[in-house]
């Protein structure tokens, strides 16, 4: 009892010191040799709810690169990156915890959480009572991590970007927010007055927003006390080279090392003086002396587009690069610093409002700026519509990139389960727009201002979304609903159609459909010669509305003419007042190369194509004829007639497809479509194909992240065959149709992978089945591991007895489907007969029997010996009508360059026994590689998508 008296008397005293303040007070020394840093803390951690606490948790986000288990290990696993997985335990970062105390030096039970291995559960001695303070004493060391992971921790220079690198209080509002690194730059702190005391050697520099209070110098080693008093930022840099440029403003002290070559350091600091006067100007005063702005937070958020190309192809002028680069994380920093939200939560408003600010800025400073630059000026790019578009479409581009493919996100979403696109780039794209497309329809009312009111009013405090909410609620004249409950709380994309107009003597009748389930505002246009006659907003409805206007002197209609709403089809907001179909019919517009999407015209893109698709028709050259534009569309057709020197015959294939997404299901999309081909398959023989399909995908609707997908396709597909008097290959079964039905579901993880599929085939003269599944694993010790069974029968089959062209194959399907990307399908010797592709046996040795009638069954397997090279082994048995089943194997070694695309296979050992002593040994040497572009371009997309 005494005690519990002592402790409120003492809690009372330290709290009139406080002022109701948190406090994190650090002392320590900076180890560079070997990435160490030993550090003695204390933090106040003050109560300010009503609810007495008997627990505290701390974030230890540097602790988070301790194993290959953490959270932030398995995001990367996420993103097929294996960096962090093969990465050597001495670049890893760690902490250990040497001693947790209280105020009275008692030590306090601690564990780190099970699923959160960089979160600190702290049990206290004493009850933490509503707005009383708790006293906590650590002692640690940090072994921090290398850079190469998320741009923080130690460098090849061994100078150290530090970013949530102490121990830090979780934020308590009724709830604990506490929060894993997933690499998303969103630790939750509650607002403290942070005193830093480092020692390091004297050769290094510390860059941080705190004040520097004093520097101490004694025999090579320096003393660095540092202060800030309302902080939750605690990026710092602790550097040898001074590359930081410190610029004076009338209004603060801008602190940065993002560079533009050839831009003069007066011009710097002059747009630095701009920038900083435009942040006041819309954000209110910055309540810091200092703003740091670093190379590093802008690589990992840039201007994402045409400026990411490289020096010799920068479409825009040095001072506009820099000036944007500066802005963008300028904005970012501000912003976090200023409005205290919860950033994995609630980011979409800090984000919102730097995407909405950057927008402003350009128009206000650089309204003809247009998307490519000067890339828009080249001769094959100056007529496209993507050169006359202004700069800011861009926004619009890389949101709706992500809706066409039905893949958007709401923006009430968890930022951790953002697919990356959307967390680095359309989510807060939508969220500034949605803020401009706000302000549009306000009118009169100044935006600008109330969001520079809400956050002066809200500055270095605990802010929610719903006080935003309430706050525009209450400002506007307008019913807002629409913005928060339909814009940001739902995926429902804005579609309003021009369905009719009807004139009468001194008026006109515009009838609008809205297509989908919502009511946002759409705004209507009355044009003249393209000029604007009449612009008015219509509020939010369901269904159809008819909306009268004066006739005067109008030409046509539009919806959304200055393109401010995030409409997911724009192609349908058009229409003529004259009663001509000719007229209400979209132009046609045929262009050269891809291009985006004009919703005035009909387009055709022409594209020039060079392809190697197979040696007997060699190189072929054609031209594509598509309607596919830059954003996905959900009728696409695509015909590409094509020359073959080889084969010296028009070749060519073509396809129509139409796609359904679906909302809120798990199944997403159904795509219908017909396509067809014609080609070589051999010396003077060519095949049609022709394919009506069905395609069906599904996903986990409450997890986009997931890399899980689920696949049902039902297709026919028709083959002929003709052979010309050239031809060297003998065609004995009669042209073809089979019925296809194949179930998929699979994982493609880059640490995990799984894959199963069944396939159904109906055909007059045989049905089949088949079963495959498919298993590698990289271990934490990381050694691959592959398996991989197949299964297949024919439930009937009248097929020719000699022939195997429908049968089974153990190393080389047939591929009657022509499926399969061989280079030279019908080759029995030589280089190209050597081509292998994993499909139904998947062995690599050559075996007798090579086919299966009736049955068989293998399973393959392989283990990492170094590296790149693996240990291959499979077994299987084949049964043909007529003779019993026979055991084959093959075991050897495989070079693994890039899996599943470029491999080589050794054989070793097989039923021919040793392979690799055998005369000309190199002819049994198989290879695995893909010259389609879209398929390697695949590798570097998956992670975004």
């Amino acid at each position: 009892m005494k005690k519990g008296i002592i402790y409120g008397i003492l809690t009372v005293c330290s709290l009139l010191d406080l002022s109701g303040q948190n406090k994190v007070e650090i002392s320590a020394i900076l180890i560079p040799d070997s990435l160490k840093m030993r550090v003695s803390q204390r933090i106040v951690y003050q109560n300010t709810t009503q609810d007495t606490l008997n627990t505290i948790y701390l974030n230890d986000w540097n602790n988070s690169y301790s194993t290959k288990t953490t959270p932030l290990a398995k995001r990367f696993e996420e993103e097929f990156s294996t960096k962090f997985h093969l990465a050597k335990s001495s670049d890893r970062g760690y902490t250990v915890i040497t001693s947790l105390t209280d105020v009275n030096n008692n030590n306090l039970q601690f564990h780190y959480l099970r699923e959160h291995p960089d979160v600190v559960k702290v049990k206290l001695k004493e009850p933490l009572l509503p707005n009383a303070h708790y006293d906590i004493h650590l002692k640690y060391i940090l072994r921090f991590p290398n850079d190469r992971f998320t741009g923080y921790g130690v460098n090849s220079n061994k100078d150290f970007n530090l970013k949530d690198w102490y121990i830090n209080p979780a934020v308590y509002d009724g709830k604990w927010h506490y929060y894993s690194n997933k690499n998303l730059n969103d630790m939750f702190v509650p607002v403290a007055d942070i005193d830093i005391k480092l020692e390091h050697p004297n050769t290094f520099q510390i860059i941080s927003e705190l004040d520097l209070i004093d520097n101490k110098f004694n025999n090579g080693i320096q003393i660095s006390h540092l202060a800030g008093k309302n902080r939750t930022d605690n990026f710092m840099v602790i550097s040898k080279l001074h590359r930081y440029r410190f610029v004076g403003t009338d209004d603060l002290v801008m602190i940065s090392n993002i560079n533009e070559k050839g831009l003069p350091p007066y011009e710097k600091v002059l747009l630095t003086d701009k920038i900083t006067k435009y942040l006041v100007e819309n954000l209110g005063p910055y309540p810091h002396q200092k703003l740091l702005v670093s190379e590093l937070e802008y690589e990992r958020n840039p201007l994402y587009g045409l400026n990411q190309l490289p020096n010799f192809l920068q479409p825009f002028p040095d001072n506009l690069q820099y000036e944007l680069k500066l802005l963008k994380t300028a904005l970012k920093k501000y912003i976090d610093n200023v409005l205290i939200l919860n950033p994995r939560k609630e980011y979409w408003l800090s984000e919102g409002l730097q995407i909405y600010l950057l927008m402003k800025y350009v128009e206000e400073y650089y309204p003809d700026a247009k998307l490519l630059g000067s890339i828009g000026d080249l001769w094959v790019i100056r007529s496209s519509h993507a050169a006359d578009l202004g700069f800011n479409f861009q926004y619009f581009l890389y949101f709706m990139e992500m809706a066409r493919k039905n893949n958007d996100q709401p923006l009430t979403t968890s930022k951790d389960s953002l697919v990356k696109f959307n967390a680095n780039i359309a989510g807060k794209y939508k969220a500034g727009i949605g803020l401009r497309y706000l302000n549009d329809y306000l009118e009169d009312q100044d935006l600008n201002g109330a969001l520079m009111d809400f956050v002066h009013k809200h500055q270095l405090q605990r802010v929610e979304l719903k006080d935003f909410e309430e706050f525009i609620k209450n400002w506007s004249n307008k019913d807002v609903n629409w913005f928060f409950d339909d814009y940001l709380d739902s995926r429902v994309k804005y579609d309003y159609k021009l369905k009719k107009t009807v004139s009468t003597e001194d008026s006109l009748s515009v009838i609008i459909r809205n297509k989908r389930k919502n009511e946002m505002p759409v705004s209507l246009f009355a044009l003249q010669n393209d000029s604007v006659v009449k612009k008015l907003w219509i509020p939010g409805f369901k269904g159809t509305k008819v909306i009268t206007i004066p006739k005067d002197s109008i030409e046509r209609v539009a919806l959304d003419y200055d393109q401010i709403i995030p409409e997911f089809n724009q192609r349908n907001n058009y229409r003529s007042v004259k009663k001509n179909i000719l007229l209400n019919r979209k132009p046609l517009q045929v262009r050269l190369f891809k291009d985006i999407e004009d919703p005035y015209y009909d387009q055709v893109f022409i594209m020039p194509l060079i392809e190697f698709n197979n040696i007997y028709d060699g190189l072929t050259l054609g031209t594509k004829f598509y309607n596919k534009s830059i954003l996905r569309k959900r009728l696409n057709y695509n015909i590409s007639p094509q020359y073959a020197f080889n084969s010296k015959s028009i070749t060519g294939s073509g396809f129509f497809t139409y796609t359904h997404n679906i909302e809120g299901h798990d199944l997403y999309d159904i795509t219908y479509g017909i396509g067809g081909s014609y080609q070589s398959f051999a010396q003077d023989a060519f095949f049609t194909s022709i394919r009506p399909t069905l395609t069906l995908r599904f996903r986990d609707k409450d997890d986009f992240r997931s890399d899980k997908r689920d696949f049902m396709s039902m297709r026919l597909v028709s083959i002929q065959r003709n052979l010309g008097p050239d031809a060297i290959v003998d065609v004995t079964e009669p042209d073809y149709n089979v019925f296809n039905v194949r179930y998929i579901k699979s994982n493609p993880g880059i640490i995990n992978y799984s894959k199963f599929f069944a396939d159904y085939q109906l055909a007059d003269q045989f049905s089949k089945v088949s079963v495959n599944f498919e298993y590698r694993k990289l271990t934490k010790n990381n050694r691959n591991f592959g398996l991989r069974f197949f299964a297949g029968i024919f439930l009937n089959n009248d097929t020719d007895p000699n022939s195997d062209y429908f049968s089974f194959a153990l190393d080389r399907p047939t591929d009657y489907l022509f499926d399969l990307n061989y280079f030279g399908r019908s080759e029995a010797t030589g280089f190209f007969s050597q081509q292998i592709i994993i499909a139904e046996g998947g062995f690599k040795s050559q075996l007798e029997p090579a086919f299966a009638n009736q049955w068989m069954t293998t399973v393959n397997a392989t283990a990492s010996i170094w590296r790149y090279i693996q240990a291959y082994g499979d077994i299987g048995l084949v049964k043909n009508r007529g003779s019993d089943p026979i055991f084959v194997y093959d075991a050897g070694i495989r070079l693994v360059l890039v899996e599943d695309y470029f491999e080589i296979f050794f054989p070793v050992y097989s039923n021919l026994g040793w392979q690799i002593a055998q005369p000309r040994y190199a002819e049994n040497i198989r290879f695995m590689f893909t010259l389609d572009p879209q398929v390697l371009f695949s590798l570097f997309t998956r992670k975004w998508y």
